[in-house]
């Protein structure tokens, strides 16, 4: 029998119950239901709605609920409707007429809200964390490439020279505004929607902030309409995971080019590769795509939620219950991409003098070279001219800046001198970037200490 069939004189069809039904994904919420559940009881109680004997019998069951499913020795019914009613059903089977006393002043609308608050928080934590560990496996790996050159690249082509660890420590700062997101998430979702019941609040004398304050939250909901049909935290939730799966998506994919033969920048540990069923000499980086890929059903997740949400009218719909899936799915996905791309990149070796090949060819300290003229007096404009012509003479020749001769310089102008081989050498290209953020070793140490302290002051 459902909780709420009083008014009606037909059962449920069996295939609305099975439509209606949100238990298999949202059990998972069982802990928050109790907790929450516990939380409101003791209100009850101290504001005197209830009796502290029936209190003192609801909290107690409640926690023997909660371990029962721990164990296993309880198991959901698939005939439920929900987490919520589940719980109550159980409650009042064991201690009957009092269990029934629980849902004084509060609704499932309120209810779930209350149960995906303290679950998100709990998430945006655990994602944090995981995000904090990433970040510290690539400021290890960039403090031990501080002098490996290879070219930097724009439109996929060799633009300039960097060093590795100015490379990745871009991906570190990506990665730490994803760490600020999840910062910002929890803040919004820090906030207690529990005794707005089903919109309009209660004729009760409850004490809302006293829930709150054993739950854990610093404010409550301050509109009953808001607290229970807002899901912005849920979006915030699967936005900044979107954020987190692009740029993991998008260091995949360099990842990925660096372990072609084309590349040969990086060749990944054999625990973190998978072969061909074919092709014996294949050494595929499957990890890499497969976080590639899932980053498409995340960004879905958001669209998809997003788009349920966008035509609501106030207050709660049952709509809402398809933030469950979706946030569920997500909070997954990018918590396995996480876990296993950290190890994956802690154990990929570094082909250094691949890298610096890569780096000697293409003509990438062009700029220094223009910047060299600009140097000895020539307007930007006509150095980058000039240079123009000697990477188009250095192509039809076969030659590099680094192999033309003195007399070759000077044919294109006469301010070449002997120190222009020292200007486009490619340590000195990098050397010499030393404006604020660029590869040179100064900045790149200035951004090594900058990651740190981050990482300090988020573990502790």
């Amino acid at each position: 029998m459902k909780m709420w069939e009083g008014r009606f004189k037909k059962a449920l069809d069996s295939k609305v119950n099975d439509f209606n039904s949100s238990l298999p994904f949202d059990c998972r919420l069982y802990h928050e239901d109790i907790q929450g559940s516990v939380a409101h009881a003791r209100m009850l109680c101290k504001c005197g709605i209830i009796d502290p004997k029936d209190a003192e019998a609801i909290c107690r069951t409640l926690k023997e609920i909660e371990q029962d499913l721990d164990s296993g020795k309880l198991l959901f019914d698939s005939d439920a409707e929900d987490i919520h009613m589940f719980v109550e059903q159980v409650l009042t089977e064991r201690i009957g007429d009092t269990g029934k006393r629980l849902h004084t002043a509060r609704s499932r609308n309120d209810q779930v809200a209350l149960d995906t608050h303290l679950y998100l928080m709990r998430q945006f934590l655990e994602i944090k964390q995981l995000l904090i560990s990433l970040i510290s496996t690539i400021y290890e790996k960039a403090s031990a490439n501080t002098d490996t050159i290879l070219p930097g690249y724009t439109h996929l082509q060799r633009a300039q020279p960097v060093t590795l660890a100015h490379y990745w420590l871009a991906y570190a700062q990506m990665f730490m505004r994803d760490v600020e997101r999840m910062d910002d998430g929890y803040r919004h979702a820090d906030r207690m929607p529990l005794g707005s019941c089903a919109l309009a609040g209660t004729t009760y004398p409850i004490d809302r902030r006293y829930v709150a304050e054993q739950l854990g939250f610093s404010s409550i909901y301050e509109n009953s309409m808001d607290g229970v049909s807002d899901r912005d935290f849920v979006v915030e939730m699967l936005s900044a995971l979107s954020l987190v799966m692009t740029h993991l998506s998008r260091f995949s994919e360099e990842i990925i080019l660096w372990c072609s033969s084309e590349f040969r920048f990086l060749e990944l540990d054999d625990a973190y590769s998978t072969g061909s069923s074919i092709m014996p000499q294949k050494k595929n980086p499957d990890i890499a795509e497969l976080v590639r890929g899932k980053t498409g059903r995340v960004i879905g997740d958001l669209t998809g939620f997003l788009t349920t949400l966008k035509g609501l009218p106030l207050a709660y719909n049952k709509d809402m219950q398809e933030d469950k899936e979706a946030v569920f799915d997500a909070i997954d996905t990018v918590k396995m991409c996480l876990q296993v791309f950290e190890p994956m990149l802690a154990t990929c070796k570094v082909q250094k003098q691949n890298m610096a090949d890569a780096a000697s060819g293409g003509f990438i300290n062009a700029t220094d070279c223009a910047d060299y003229l600009v140097r000895k007096g020539l307007p930007f404009r006509t150095a980058y001219k000039i240079v123009g012509g000697i990477v188009a003479y250095c192509i039809d020749q076969g030659k590099t800046f680094e192999t033309l001769s003195l007399e070759e310089y000077k044919s294109f102008h006469e301010a070449f001198g002997e120190d222009v081989f020292k200007a486009v050498s490619l340590t000195a290209c990098v050397s010499n970037r030393n404006s604020e953020g660029g590869p040179s070793p100064s900045s790149v140490e200035a951004q090594l200490s900058g990651v740190k302290a981050f990482l300090d002051a988020a573990k502790g």
